[in-house]
């Protein structure tokens, strides 16, 4: 959990921003959106390997593109 303490002369606004800050240093804004909402651990896999195949996607299209360039030369 995160603590902030209110330095003396300090803002309340300054104060959230530090705390706002900490929580997403923590990763806790990041665990709050995930469970917002119940997912069945079968979309949760089906989530996972979709965003598995698109990174793979992603790798190869890059990939091809270096090779392209290596290839032909960098357009101008």
């Amino acid at each position: 959990m995160s603590e902030v303490r209110v330095r003396e002369g300090e803002s309340i606004d300054a104060a959230l921003k530090r705390f706002r800050n900490a929580c997403i240093k923590e990763g806790i804004k990041d665990e709050v959106k995930k469970r917002r909402y119940y997912k069945n651990p079968s979309t949760q896999k089906k989530e996972a390997r979709q965003a598995r195949e698109r990174k793979a996607r992603r790798k190869q299209l890059r990939n091809e593109q270096k090779a392209r360039a290596r290839r032909y030369g960098r357009p101008r």
